[in-house]
C-alpha cells in the first residue's frame, strides 16, 4: 500500500524534493510531483516513468480524469521526444478515458491539445488555431488557467502565421502575463516561456524577444537548481547579446550551454542551437575555423546549420558552393514566415551568383513584410532590395532602401545590421557623385565593425594599402608584375613608352626598389598584383 509523503515542493527546492521522493512508496499525487521535479532537474526518462505508475494508480484509484491528464503529459513528452507513435498511443488511452466520462469536464481541454498537436504536425495553422480557440473556452469554463495559456499561445502563433499579426501578438503578450504574474504550473510555465520566446525568434519580433527573455532570465534566476529551462534560456540572452553587439559575452554564454546543462530533451536542442549561434558570432568575427567547426557540431546535434554555413562559403570566396547551399535549404523550406530567416542569405549570395534569382527572392521577402508589418522584416527587406539596386545599376532606389533600412535596424538596437545598411548608402551616395557624404557614411560603418570586431566587413571597407602609388601607377605595376614590357604596357594602357618609363622610375622610388624584379615581388607581396 502506497501512503502519502509529507514532501514539501517549492521552485527553490527541485533537488531536495526529488532526493526525497526517490526510493520510497508514493502514491498517485505524489508520484505526479515527483514527476514534477524530475522534469524540472532534467531527468525526461524519470519523468515519463513516473507519470505512467501515477497513471495506473490513478486507475486503481477510480480517478481516471486524473489518469487522463498523466497519459495526456506522457504523450506530451514522447512527441517532443521524436516518438511518435507511442506518444499517439498515449493521447489514444487519454481519449478513450474521456469517451466513458459521461459530464464535460476539463480534461476535454487536454484531448483537444492533442488534436491541436496533430493539426501543427500537419501544418494546418487556421485549423490549430481554431482548436486553440476551443481549449480556451474549457479553460476558462473549468478555471484551468494552464489550459487557457497553452490554447491561447497557440491560437496567437496561428494568427501570427496566417497574417493576423496584430490579433495574435495581442494574444501571446496576454498570454505571457499569465506567465510573469505565476498563475501557471512550473511545467507549462516553462513550456509557454520557451516556445514564445522561440516563436518570436522566428517571425522576428526582436523586441519581443528582448522583453520576455529578461522576463524568462529572472523565472531561472528564481529556480537555481532547475535544469530543464536554462538552456533555452542561455541560448536566447546569447541571440540578444549578439543583436547587440556583445558577442564576446554571447560567446561565454552559449559556452555554459555546453559545459552547464547536458540534461534533457530541451536542453539536448538548445546545445545545437547554442552551436550554431557560436557560429554565427566566429563567421562574423573572421574566425572561419571556428565558425566551420561550430557548424559541424550543430549539424551533428540535429540543427540545420544554414543560412549561416552558406555565408560562411561565401566570406571564404567560394560562391557556387555558398550557392548550392542555400538554393538547397530554400527549395525544402516552406514559403512564407519560415523562409525569412533564410531569404536575406539567399539575396546576398544570389547578387554574387544569379541576379535574377536575387530579384525574385528580394520580391518574396517584401510579400512577406507587407504581410507582417515587422521592423525586422521590413529593414531585412529594404536592404536586401538596396543591394540589389547597387547590383542593378540604380544608386538612387539603393541609397533610399538602405536609409530606410538602417533607420529600421537602428530602432531595433542593432548595430551590426544598421552598419551593414550604412555601408550601403556610403556606396550608393559614391555612385551619385556626393563623395563627402560617401566618407562620412564609410567612417561611420568601419568604426562600429572595428568595434565589433567584424573583421571581414572592416576589410571589405578598408581600402588596401596602396603604398603612395598612384592608381596609374598600380596599373603600370600589375602589367610589370605579369612579365610585360614597357611598350606592351604602352599598348595596353595607351600610354607612348616614355611615359611608362617615368611611371616604373616614381614605383621604384616609392617603393624602395631597383629592378622590375623587385616590384613584381612586392607586388604580389603586398596583394598589389
Amino acid at each position: 500500500m502506497t501512503r502519502r509523503s509529507e514532501v514539501v515542493v517549492t521552485p527553490a527546492n527541485w533537488q531536495d524534493a526529488y532526493t526525497a521522493f526517490s526510493g520510497r512508496d508514493l502514491d498517485a499525487a505524489d508520484l505526479e510531483l515527483f514527476a514534477r521535479t524530475a522534469y524540472m532537474l532534467g531527468r525526461d526518462d524519470e519523468y515519463v516513468r513516473a507519470l505512467e505508475q501515477a497513471h495506473q494508480a490513478h486507475l486503481r484509484a477510480g480517478a481516471p480524469m486524473r489518469a487522463l491528464r498523466c497519459a495526456f503529459w506522457v504523450g506530451h513528452s514522447l512527441l517532443f521526444h521524436g516518438q511518435m507513435a507511442p506518444a499517439l498511443g498515449w493521447f489514444a488511452r487519454a481519449r478513450r478515458l474521456l469517451e466513458r466520462e459521461r459530464g464535460d469536464v476539463a480534461e476535454r481541454g487536454y484531448v483537444l491539445i492533442a488534436d491541436m498537436l496533430d493539426h501543427l504536425i500537419g501544418g494546418e495553422a487556421e485549423a490549430a488555431g481554431l482548436v486553440a480557440a476551443e481549449i480556451v473556452e474549457v479553460g476558462e469554463r473549468f478555471g484551468d488557467d494552464d489550459l487557457v495559456a497553452m490554447g491561447m499561445m497557440e491560437q496567437g502563433h496561428s494568427l501570427v502565421r496566417l497574417g493576423r499579426a496584430r490579433d495574435g501578438l495581442r494574444l501571446i503578450d496576454e498570454t505571457m502575463v499569465a506567465v510573469t504574474t505565476g498563475e501557471l504550473s512550473p511545467i507549462v510555465a516553462g513550456i509557454v516561456y520557451c516556445n514564445t520566446i522561440s516563436f518570436c525568434r522566428e517571425v522576428y519580433q526582436l523586441r519581443r524577444v528582448r522583453e520576455w527573455t529578461a522576463a524568462l532570465t529572472r523565472w531561472c534566476a528564481q529556480q537555481q537548481e532547475m535544469v530543464a529551462h536554462k538552456g533555452v534560456c542561455l541560448v536566447h540572452r546569447a541571440e540578444i547579446m549578439t543583436l547587440g553587439g556583445a558577442w564576446d559575452d554571447a560567446l561565454a554564454e552559449l559556452g555554459r550551454v555546453t559545459e552547464e546543462l547536458t540534461r534533457g530533451a530541451l536542453n539536448e536542442r538548445a546545445c545545437g542551437d547554442a552551436a550554431y549561434r557560436a557560429g554565427e558570432v566566429h563567421r562574423l568575427r573572421g574566425e572561419f575555423a571556428l565558425a566551420e567547426e561550430a557548424y559541424r557540431r550543430a549539424s551533428a546535434l540535429g540543427r540545420e546549420p544554414q543560412p549561416g554555413h552558406a555565408l560562411l562559403r561565401l566570406a571564404q570566396g567560394k560562391p557556387d558552393a555558398a550557392a548550392a547551399m542555400i538554393r538547397r535549404v530554400v527549395a525544402e523550406t516552406s514559403r512564407g514566415l519560415p523562409r525569412v530567416a533564410l531569404l536575406p542569405a539567399y539575396v546576398e549570395i544570389m547578387l554574387a551568383t544569379d541576379l535574377d534569382a536575387a530579384a525574385g527572392a528580394c520580391r518574396e521577402l517584401d510579400e512577406i513584410a507587407r504581410q507582417q508589418e515587422n521592423e525586422a522584416i521590413d529593414a531585412m527587406s529594404s536592404h536586401a532590395f538596396a543591394a540589389l539596386a547597387l547590383a542593378s545599376g540604380d544608386p538612387q532606389l539603393a541609397l533610399t532602401e538602405a536609409r530606410r533600412a538602417w533607420h529600421g535596424w537602428q530602432r531595433i538596437e542593432a548595430p551590426y545590421e544598421a552598419a551593414r545598411s550604412r555601408a550601403l548608402i556610403a556606396r550608393a551616395c559614391g555612385l551619385l557623385g556626393d563623395d563627402d557624404s560617401s566618407a562620412l557614411e564609410l567612417r561611420a560603418a568601419l568604426e562600429t565593425f572595428t568595434s565589433l570586431g567584424a573583421r571581414p566587413d572592416v576589410a571589405a571597407l578598408t581600402p588596401p594599402d596602396r603604398h603612395g602609388l598612384s592608381g596609374r601607377e598600380i596599373e603600370v605595376l600589375r602589367l610589370v608584375a605579369t612579365g610585360q614590357s614597357n611598350r606592351d604596357i604602352a599598348g595596353t594602357l595607351f600610354l607612348s613608352e616614355h611615359t611608362v618609363a617615368r611611371h616604373l622610375q616614381n614605383i621604384f622610388v616609392k617603393l624602395g626598389v631597383s629592378s622590375r624584379t623587385a616590384a613584381s615581388a612586392f607586388a604580389h607581396e603586398h596583394h598589389l598584383a
